[in-house]
C-alpha cells in the first residue's frame, strides 16, 4: 500500500467495522509511500510512528480509501492542486521573518519537515496542539497563526518588564524601510489632517507609492508629508517605527514610471487601475526601536 503526506489513516474495529481511531499521515519513511508512517491522531494531536495492520485503511486526498492489505495503486497519489491556505501563509511568513529553515522549525515543533511543508503549501486546519507547538517554535501566538488577532489593533500585549527605547540612525532607518511594504502617508489636506495606508517601494533615497488620480492619497501631491512604517511583534512586546518627512511630488517622467512599475514588489492591495506614482524624498529621517534592556 502507498500513501502520501496529508492522507487520512483509519483504524477500524475488526468486529463492527466502525472507525476506532483516525489520524493524518504527516511523515513518510520511504520515498514510495509504503509503511511505516508518522500519524497525527485526531483525538490527541500527538504524532506517533505506526506500522499499520490489516484493520487500517488509507483515505487518499480526493480518492477512495484502500485497505492496507489490498494491492492499491502502483504509485503514491498525486498531490491535490490548490494554493496555500491562510494558516500556511502565516506560518511561512513567520518562519522567514525569523530567518529559520523549514527543518529548524519542524525540529523545534517536534514534527516531520514533510508535514510542515504540507501545512505551508496546502490548505489545512491542524489541531490546537500542533498550532501551539508551531507558535512556540516561531516565537508567536496561537491567535496570530490562526489570524484571530487580525481585527485587533496592535500593541495590546503586555509591556516588557525592562523595556529600552533607542533612537535609530539614518542608515538603520533606510535598512528598515527595505524595498517595499505597507506604510502610512499623512498630510494636512482641505479637510484637515489625514493619513492613509499605501503600498510603497524604495528606489534610491526616495519613497514611492502608487495611487489613482483624484483619490484621497493623491491629495498629498504638492504638500509636506510624513511617511511612516513600523513593525510590531505582539508576542514579544517589541517593535520599531521609521518616520520620513519630505515633499510629495507626482512622478511625470515616463521612463521612471515604467521602471517603478516593473520593479514593484507588490500590487496595490486596494486593486483597480492606479497610474499615479508619487515620490517623497525625505529631508528628515528618524526612527525608534523598543526592545528588552538586556537584549
Amino acid at each position: 500500500m502507498h500513501a502520501q503526506i496529508g492522507d487520512r489513516l483509519l483504524v477500524e474495529s475488526p468486529v463492527t467495522g466502525a472507525t476506532r481511531r483516525d489520524g493524518e499521515i504527516v511523515g513518510l519513511h520511504h520515498e514510495d509511500g509504503t509503511p511505516p508512517y508518522d500519524v497525527r491522531w485526531s483525538d490527541t494531536g500527538e504524532v506517533t510512528l505506526l506500522f499499520p495492520g490489516p484493520d487500517a485503511h488509507v483515505r487518499h486526498l480526493g480518492r477512495e480509501e484502500t485497505p492496507m492489505g489490498g494491492t492499491g495503486p502502483a504509485e503514491p497519489a498525486a498531490p491535490a492542486a490548490g494554493r496555500p491556505g491562510d494558516f500556511g501563509r502565516r506560518v511561512a511568513v513567520a518562519r522567514r521573518r525569523r530567518g529559520l529553515s523549514l527543518e529548524e522549525v519542524a525540529g523545534r515543533a517536534r514534527m516531520s519537515p514533510q508535514y510542515l511543508r504540507y501545512l505551508e503549501q496546502r490548505p489545512s486546519d491542524p489541531g490546537t496542539a500542533t498550532v501551539l507547538r508551531l507558535a512556540d517554535a516561531l516565537g508567536t501566538s496561537l491567535a496570530a497563526l490562526r489570524g484571530d488577532d487580525q481585527e485587533l489593533p496592535p500593541g495590546q500585549g503586555r509591556a516588557l518588564l525592562r523595556p529600552r527605547l533607542t533612537d535609530l540612525s539614518p542608515q538603520q532607518c533606510r535598512a528598515l524601510l527595505s524595498t517595499h511594504g505597507v506604510g502610512r502617508i499623512a498630510f494636512t489636506g482641505p479637510d484637515g489632517p489625514a493619513a492613509f495606508p499605501v503600498n510603497y517601494d524604495v528606489m534610491g533615497e526616495a519613497v514611492f507609492f502608487r495611487t489613482a488620480p483624484g483619490s484621497a492619497p493623491a491629495r498629498a501631491v504638492g504638500n509636506e508629508v510624513a511617511f511612516e512604517v513600523d513593525r510590531v511583534d505582539e508576542a514579544m512586546s517589541r517593535g520599531w517605527s521609521v518616520l520620513a518627512v519630505g515633499r510629495a511630488e507626482a512622478v511625470e517622467d515616463v521612463e521612471t514610471c515604467r521602471r517603478l512599475g516593473e520593479r514593484a514588489g507588490t500590487e496595490p492591495w486596494a486593486g483597480g487601475v492606479r497610474t499615479l506614482w508619487v515620490k517623497v524624498l525625505p529631508t528628515r529621517l528618524t526612527g525608534r526601536r523598543i526592545m528588552p534592556a538586556d537584549g
